[in-house]
């Protein structure tokens, strides 16, 4: 099925429609025919007369030749996000119908981290030319054919999930190939028989080979913040801060902001004048043991005595994390 634009998608031998816009001029369509005859007007006496040349005919052939640019060639991500799209334009600048496959990657050198490929697609076209990736997008099945008239452009979005772990500024890049069916060339190479109608086509300077890459960047602008309080428990069944008394320390600690906090630990002090009290520890009101490794939380006796509690990565939506332990008043 064909686009009022001129542009085919053949997946599985099913055509799919699209829509792409038009691009830069591509010349004189291929398989033009050029003719030209000429007239000599003359004059014998009173007489006028006329000699015609014989007929030239030459068809334009055709050129391969492909154009690809990024639209975003930087995007802000924090670490997690799933499906961030870069945006791409594929133009066939050729002067006859050309079709390529798409290939994407993000596994490429000069970057702090690879990007993942979102699965099952990680390629869509724009295909209610919005602009921007939507849920209604199609999604370009790998090794299709796609067929693009002679000035014809489409925007393809690559989709990636952007791994944990990563710190502010961070980089990394993905890009897609737009290369010609049949393989790319060299520019001027001849294809005897290859363009349209069996005319024979050159290859541009493109070769009809094109790679683009753009870049995410990790702006990570999680926020934390802890607010302790405190309550008393006397010998005399009061509330009342007396030697002997418990104190029962408890700490919200509640991540904002966008991206990750990786590897959060909570670490308070014992004060002075007071004894840790043993198996006080909680984490959200799940009590935890006082040694080490066993789980998230632990009492140390040395080189100062305090509790740890490990949080592992927050974000915003992890919610308030409550840390409490008790102390007795020497």
């Amino acid at each position: 099925m064909k686009t009022t634009s001129g542009i085919w998608l053949v997946t599985a031998g099913v055509a799919a429609l699209l829509y792409a816009r038009q691009g830069i001029a591509a010349g004189t369509p291929a398989g033009t025919a050029i003719t030209n005859t000429a007239q000599v007007n003359y004059t014998v006496g009173a007489s006028t007369a006329t000699a015609t040349s014989n007929t030239t005919t030459t068809t334009v052939l055709q050129i391969l030749d492909v154009v690809e640019t990024v639209q975003t060639p930087s995007v802000a991500v924090t670490p997690g996000d799933l499906k961030k799209p870069l945006t791409f334009r594929i133009t066939n600048t050729g002067n006859g119908p050309d079709t390529f496959v798409l290939t994407p990657s993000s596994t490429l050198a000069g970057d702090n981290f690879d990007p993942v490929l979102a699965a099952p697609s990680s390629l869509y076209f724009d295909t209610d030319n919005s602009g921007d990736y939507t849920a209604g997008d199609v999604a370009y099945v790998a090794g299709a054919n796609l067929t693009l008239a002679a000035n014809a452009t489409v925007t393809v979005f690559v989709l990636n999930n952007i791994p944990t772990g990563l710190n502010n500024g961070d980089e990394g890049r993905s890009q897609i190939g737009a290369t010609r069916k049949g393989g790319a060339g060299t520019a001027g190479q001849t294809i005897p028989g290859g363009g349209v109608g069996g005319i024979d086509a050159v290859f541009g300077s493109s070769g009809d080979t094109a790679t683009q890459f753009g870049k995410y960047v990790v702006a990570n602008n999680v926020t934390m913040s802890a607010v302790k309080s405190q309550t008393f428990g006397d010998l005399f069944g009061g509330t009342r801060p007396l030697p002997g008394a418990t104190i029962t320390y408890s700490v919200a600690i509640t991540p904002g902001g966008t991206g990750t906090a990786t590897a959060a630990t909570f670490n308070d002090a014992i004060p002075a004048n007071t004894t840790y009290k043993p198996g006080s520890i909680k984490l959200n009101g799940t009590t935890l043991t006082d040694a080490a490794g066993d789980d998230a939380g632990e009492y140390l006796s040395a080189p100062a005595a305090h509790v740890s509690v490990t949080l592992g990565n927050l974000t915003q939506a992890s919610g308030v994390q409550t840390v409490s332990f008790a102390v007795t008043i020497n």
